[in-house]
């Protein structure tokens, strides 16, 4: 039961930054590359009509880790707080950069409001990617100093950096050079996800030079990948054994680089669709390793003195779960529902759909 949650919970995570991951894209391609107004209002739309949405499937997520795994959802939302708390401001302002841009025509309002949503989300996708860095990095389970433990083996408390800012401290900080690089992962990679969005669901004028930029932007995702994963190698020797171990498991490694080398090819494909299914497989391929690389660990501890956190110690009743297995059929029918519902009424190019006014 406990494997079955943790991969019902992975593909609800999977789901969320494939579909909210686009709007943080297109918060990053609004900040950077649109111009006139007309490209704001349209990628705004693009964003704005889906956000509300896609959200949901992080509440969905957040609920099953309460459900399923108790203590882990305990330590880590103790442990990371001053990133989350991070992250719910940065939320709060993208949606209400979106929600208000439109509310008056005022172009220092709108430019207030452009640069809400488009900072905010780059540094979403920043502080979502140097999320995953923390899981797959470790953790000082315990707030072990000098081999004693100052919390119960289950805690631990993280400052936003440690004086070293290095991920091989005995009390690594949130932020490190290690996940910076993988929060800079997140990034490119989120950003080509929305631009391609952007030319799937709008007629912007940009769209033209999205495919070249998303070419470039893939270079840079390639080198980064080969680069994080010499690191990781060496901030956690181990960090690669479950794919020698379990052969099954390259299966999420080759679905990465199916979508990585396949947008190599961007500015030959045929149909918008491909390059935004293709991007989609990046993301999907990327958290699928990374969790795949620990299992049955889901976050590491950094010291000998605490163990790791699993899906075993952290897990709740077998009658607890069975419990959130019959709500979970419900929840997952209302929510799949729900999605199908909206994306048949936003089907389609959102240039001519009515939003922010």
């Amino acid at each position: 039961m406990e494997t079955f949650w943790f991969i019902i919970i992975a593909i609800v995570l999977a789901v969320f930054f494939i579909l909210d991951g686009y709007d943080f894209g297109a918060g990053i391609i609004h900040l950077f590359l649109a111009k006139t107004e007309n490209d704001k209002e349209l990628i705004a739309k693009s964003a704005g009509l889906f956000w509300d949405s896609n959200e949901v499937w992080l509440v969905a997520a957040g609920g099953m880790l309460f459900m399923a795994f108790p203590t882990f959802y305990a330590s880590v939302f103790s442990g990371f707080y001053l990133p989350l708390i991070i992250v719910l401001w940065l939320i709060i302002f993208r949606a209400i950069g979106l929600e208000f841009r439109g509310q008056f025509h005022f172009q220092m309002w709108k430019d207030i409001w452009d640069k809400s949503f488009g900072v905010s989300s780059l540094l979403l996708a920043l502080f979502f990617g140097i999320a995953l860095g923390n899981i797959v990095r470790g953790v000082n389970l315990g707030g072990v100093e000098n081999g004693v433990s100052i919390y119960e083996g289950h805690y631990f408390f993280l400052p936003l950096w440690d004086s070293s800012f290095s991920p091989l401290s005995e009390t690594p900080g949130i932020i490190d050079w290690f996940t910076i690089i993988i929060g800079l992962i997140s990034v490119v990679t989120l950003a080509i996800h929305g631009a391609n969005w952007i030319i799937l669901k709008t007629n912007s004028s940009i769209n033209g030079n999205l495919k070249n930029v998303i070419f470039k932007m893939n270079i840079a995702l390639a080198a980064l990948t080969l680069f994080s994963l010499a690191v990781w190698k060496t901030v956690s020797p181990n960090s690669l054994d479950n794919f020698a171990h379990k052969p099954y498991l390259l299966i999420f490694p080759i679905i990465y680089l199916t979508g990585l080398v396949g947008l190599f090819f961007i500015k030959k494909l045929k149909k918008d669709i491909h390059g935004f299914v293709l991007s989609s497989l990046l993301i999907l391929g990327g958290i699928t390793s990374s969790l795949a690389s620990l299992f049955p660990v889901i976050l590491p501890s950094v010291n000998s003195i605490n163990g790791p956190l699993t899906i075993y110690n952290t897990a709740s009743s077998e009658y607890g779960l069975s419990v959130a297995l019959n709500w979970g059929i419900i929840g997952f029918i209302l929510l799949f529902v729900y999605m199908i519902i909206q994306k048949r009424l936003m089907g389609g190019k959102v240039d001519k759909m009515d939003y922010g006014h």
